[in-house]
């Protein structure tokens, strides 16, 4: 919101969410939703999920990090041995290296979440 000079009213407009709800989180009453995550990165162009849930990488988003994020995909296969893993796949250099999950997290559509280590 800073980085686009907006209220929370504006906010709340533009990425199509109650204002109430935009309160609700900056006042640390409750913790955003997976849709309301997803609503964020599909207005605007220059939030990733990367950096909007870890804060990897930098924001806004530069040409050269839009181009990594396309070469890099986590996949995982519903056909692997049930193992709690995902593959990293870098096109560039064409390796796949098995990386172990670290947690899980279940949003709810009420706005909570459960998290799984």
């Amino acid at each position: 919101m800073e980085h686009y000079n907006l209220s929370a009213a504006t906010f709340s407009d533009e990425i199509n969410v109650q204002r109430s709800s935009i309160s609700h989180l900056l006042s640390g009453r409750n913790k955003p939703s997976l849709e309301f995550v997803l609503k964020i990165v599909d207005h605007y162009e220059e939030v990733t999920l990367d950096w909007l849930l870890y804060g990897r990488n930098s924001f806004p988003t530069s040409q050269k990090n839009n181009a990594k994020d396309q070469e890099e995909k986590i996949i995982s296969s519903p056909t692997q041995n049930r193992k709690d893993t995902a593959l990293l796949i870098d096109k560039s250099q064409k390796k796949t290296t098995p990386s172990e999950i670290e947690r899980i997290v279940v949003f709810y559509q009420n706005g909570t979440f459960k998290e799984y280590s």
